[in-house]
């Protein structure tokens, strides 16, 4: 039987790392045995289920390049075949209606809680006779349909991580609910645990890979499709991922949203690449690796039980590596609208321009957001010099060095790195100093700063872009005044 995997998120919120890691392990797993991918999106949550969560699910994976052979399929779309199936449970006497009421659960719980027992529900509805059913009926109740769980028994899988897992029945919470009575007292839309296994019944899901958040859920699902008279699919539980303290990741610990990790200037690629390894390793110890290249080594056999604990000095480094390593102009399609996000105007230089400044400032970068802040001075002027800078600019000689920069410039039309490395040379020369004097006053001249990218690059391109003379003269004035 060839491979049939899915992921099936639920549009009541962005699209999660965690989600995404799941969908990228179920992508590899798919590619390296040739088999289909499927998307679903799980939206019978009407209340929180939202339209710009779907779509934002849909670019999220567009972005990361997780492609899907098949969907997406909506489940909302389905309810006629999630309210034939829970019949057909009632029918045979595998479910049944219950008439329990908030109040009545509530004080079961509490008493349990009294009695030191786990809440679960106590299955007081499972064997109504009709004339209690009509009873409830005409106080107005509304019933929930529950799924019978027989106690005691042992539920029992091979999983592709964690090898067998078992449960009890008992541990289970009693019968549960798979779907409500709507106000016309028709079977409405079912809840996770019984459409989830339709659908893969349906799409003939071969392999559920998903978070270990989900084995209780698993135990239940088998028994689900046992009542339904289908074997289950294999599963595998991937492990969480913890922040640095062990706990599971949340908000408080930064971005948990695909597009938060965009915006912030991640890329794909590296996305994607440390998101195979948050729980997974290849066998030949690589850290960095295309999900293509990935693909044809994947395993479960790699894949940890543990806890993966998020590190972002190592997204940092892998998002560098893939940077550095990118065509320039490949890294200049990337950075420029996180430049033109941050309101610098890009109409009045040329593409040469960009590509010249993205192979200036590349090597310094980490996050393409890193790109708006290196590369300010380029697009606005600066408000003040740093000290150092101030400090570096007084007295005559500096003064000296300015003014020759100056009109050393005023009679150069056009300025490559040649002969920018000409007027370095001239004006150490006339004024009787080191280079390394002349180039850090140059530095403090035109960035107000004592740090930054290669100087002579940089002098380059704040002249053709019309900046660099006046940024002279406004550190002359600057000397003349101090």
């Amino acid at each position: 039987m060839s491979v049939r995997v899915r992921i099936a998120p639920s549009p009541t919120g962005n699209l999660h790392i965690g989600t995404a890691r799941t969908a990228v392990f179920n992508w590899l797993y798919a590619r390296h045995h040739k088999g289909t991918f499927i998307l679903r999106i799980e939206d019978t949550d009407r209340e929180r289920s939202k339209d710009e969560y779907t779509q934002n699910i849909l670019e999220g994976l567009a972005w990361l390049g997780i492609d899907f052979d098949e969907g997406p399929f909506f489940q909302t779309q389905r309810s006629d075949r999630y309210i034939a199936t829970v019949q057909k449970l009632l029918d045979e006497k595998k479910a049944y209606f219950c008439y329990c009421t908030e109040t009545e659960l509530d004080a079961m719980r509490e008493a349990q809680k009294a009695n030191k027992q786990a809440p679960r529900y106590d299955n007081r509805h499972r064997h109504l006779t009709d004339e209690q059913r009509q009873a409830f009926e005409a106080e107005g109740r509304r019933p929930v349909i529950r799924f019978i769980i027989e106690e005691p028994r042992t539920i029992a899988w091979n999983d592709l991580v964690r090898g067998t897992v078992s449960w009890s029945s008992s541990d289970l919470g009693g019968d549960m609910v798979i779907a409500r009575v709507d106000d016309q007292g028709k079977i409405g839309l079912p809840l996770y645990n019984f459409a989830v296994v339709v659908d893969d019944i349906d799409m003939q899901i071969t392999q559920v890979i998903r978070g270990e958040d989900h084995i209780a859920n698993t135990a239940k699902q088998i028994l689900i499709y046992e009542a339904l008279g289908t074997t289950p699919p294999q599963f595998g539980h991937t492990p969480l991922i913890l922040n640095q303290q062990g706990a599971k990741i949340s908000k408080r610990d930064g971005a948990t949203s695909v597009w938060e990790f965009r915006n912030m200037g991640y890329i794909p690629e590296a996305f994607n690449n440390y998101m195979a390894l948050l729980g997974w390793s290849p066998s030949d110890g690589k850290e960095l690796f295309t999900i293509q290249e990935a693909s044809q080594i994947f395993s479960f056999d790699r894949v940890n039980k543990a806890g993966a604990r998020f590190d972002w000095d190592k997204l940092n480094w892998i998002n560098s590596q893939y940077l550095h390593s990118l065509p320039t102009e490949d890294v200049c399609d990337r950075l420029t609208p996180f430049l033109k996000e941050s309101g610098y105007d890009l109409t009045s230089v040329d593409r040469q321009w960009l590509l010249d400044l993205t192979k200036l400032i590349a090597p310094s970068l980490t996050l393409l957001t890193d790109a708006a802040t290196i590369s300010k001075f380029f697009f606005t002027d600066f408000e003040d010099y740093t000290d150092e800078a101030k400090t570096t600019l007084q007295g005559e000689v500096i003064a000296g060095i300015i003014t020759a920069l100056i009109d050393a410039l005023k009679e150069t039309s056009d300025l490559d790195a040649d002969s920018a490395g000409e007027i370095i040379k001239a004006v150490t020369k006339s004024q009787g100093v080191k280079k390394g004097v002349v180039m850090k006053s140059l530095r403090a001249a035109l960035t107000g700063d004592l740090h930054g990218p290669e100087i002579l690059p940089t002098f380059v391109l704040l002249h053709r872009k019309g900046l660099a003379l006046p940024r002279l003269q406004r550190a002359l004035a600057i000397n003349s005044n101090s």
